[in-house]
């Protein structure tokens, strides 16, 4: 486990990358097996990719994601509210990694 340094999180992409990729890797792994592969591949290519974690010391991991996620999805007929219940579950299963990865 890496040593976590909340100051440092502010340039994560230099200090912490391979943290990073795995907690996204896992928190995706996790989600494929338990919602449609398709809506979860457009998710985390067409609105995950653009979304970015942070942190802070009272809420912890939180990501913000870019602006009208749902209409950035393409490939995939879903309805707001199933795109937005396995949004939701993705965006929880990164946070939920990131404190595993970093023992937050």
């Amino acid at each position: 486990m890496t040593e976590f340094d909340p100051a440092k999180f502010e340039d994560k992409y230099v200090h912490y990358f391979p943290e990073l990729q795995q907690a996204y890797k896992n928190a995706f792994s996790r989600i494929n097996e338990r919602y449609d592969s398709s809506l979860v591949h457009a998710i985390d290519q067409q609105v995950l990719n653009e979304s970015e974690p942070f942190y802070d010391e009272e809420d912890g991991f939180w990501i913000e994601l870019p602006d009208e996620p749902y209409d950035r999805i393409t490939g995939v007929v879903v309805d707001r509210e199933r795109f937005e219940t396995v949004l939701e579950a993705h965006v929880e299963a990164i946070e939920t990694e990131l404190e595993r990865v970093f023992g937050v």
